[in-house]
């Protein structure tokens, strides 16, 4: 029994589709007795399910816009708003440079450090950051060298966005030579093809930087680059890789996840840092990793509950549900 429900409004931005991760929140906070306001905004609200599925949305100019981070701290000030939970890859770095701006304002930003965030964003440094500190990664170039030296790249492999997100524009090629005269839009990368089971590990650092949970999910089928059907994993391996790339992370905080390769011999490749919550996290969350409760603990001042005790070969399987706006 809880003396009293504390109360605390959180912003969810770019909330787009995540009406999951705001029921994860309701569910957490319903759990430790907390009254919980959720705000939402999008740069169209009212086309956004997770907008109409909160308590309260509001618009924003587009993330890529400079506006687009004052728009979010006036939110925060005029709202009371004391936890802010990004969504998106673009949004994240423009946030996470102003971090100072939302602690001012008494919100907690559940972000990592620019330093992190910046190297998540940019997909050819989080390859260089893996091999600088010698955590198992897949080969990964621009697609300029590995074309000036073919004979390096015998095999497959995948070209995708140096600063992609959601599987946008990523393709498997059997080799350079199929990509012989062709012009991106954009810069692209070359990386090695991984083969075996692809897996998500969901992490959460408490304020201080210490790892306190890390809980793998297999993706046995994606849709849109987000796990549509997936099932919790107890793998040493993985769970060892995560730690080694804890300790070597800059600045972490609140929820991360990498992307992994397991080959059938077991070992296992990263290919993929993000500095965010994973698309699957709801399965993270229905496992006892509950990192929705952690952060409310956390911006409230609460003794933090954080654990590692999770329950293994939890099954998530995904179906499409409708949201109807009445005219």
């Amino acid at each position: 029994m809880h003396a009293a429900r504390s109360e605390l409004r959180m912003l969810v931005t770019s909330a787009g589709r995540r009406v999951e991760l705001i029921e994860c929140f309701r569910d957490a906070a319903d759990s430790i007795g907390v009254a919980l306001v959720v705000i939402a905004c999008d740069q169209y609200p009212e086309l956004s399910a997770a907008c109409h599925r909160a308590d309260m949305a509001f618009a924003v100019p587009p993330v890529t816009s400079y506006e687009y981070v004052p728009a979010i701290a006036a939110a925060v000030r005029t709202h009371g708003i004391g936890l802010v939970v990004p969504t998106i890859d673009p949004e994240l770095l423009p946030l996470a440079r102003s971090a100072a701006l939302f602690a001012d304002e008494g919100a907690q930003l559940a972000l990592s450090g620019a330093s992190l965030v910046a190297m998540c964003t940019d997909k050819l440094a989080t390859a260089n950051f893996l091999a600088r500190h010698r955590l198992p990664s897949p080969r990964t170039l621009p697609v300029e060298e590995a074309l000036a030296k073919p004979l390096d790249w015998p095999g497959p492999l995948f070209v995708k966005p140096r600063y992609g997100s959601a599987s946008r524009g990523v393709r498997a090629v059997d080799s350079l030579a199929s990509l012989d005269g062709e012009t991106f839009p954009e810069p692209m990368l070359a990386q090695a093809l991984l083969a075996g089971s692809e897996y998500t590990i969901n992490m959460f650092f408490d304020r201080e930087g210490s790892l306190c949970s890390a809980i793998a999910h297999e993706r046995l089928r994606v849709r849109g680059g987000e796990v549509e059907k997936g099932i919790t994993r107890r793998n040493p391996r993985l769970l060892r890789l995560a730690r080694d790339l804890a300790a070597v992370l800059p600045e972490p905080r609140g929820a991360l996840c990498f992307q992994a390769m397991v080959a059938p011999d077991g070992t296992a490749s990263i290919f993929e840092i993000n500095a965010r919550f994973g698309g699957g996290y709801p399965l993270a969350h229905r496992a006892g990793a509950n990192f929705a409760r952690w952060l409310i603990e956390e911006s409230l001042a609460r003794p933090v509950t954080a654990t590692d005790d999770w329950q293994a070969d939890v099954m998530m399987l995904r179906y499409d549900s409708t949201v109807f706006v009445a005219p």
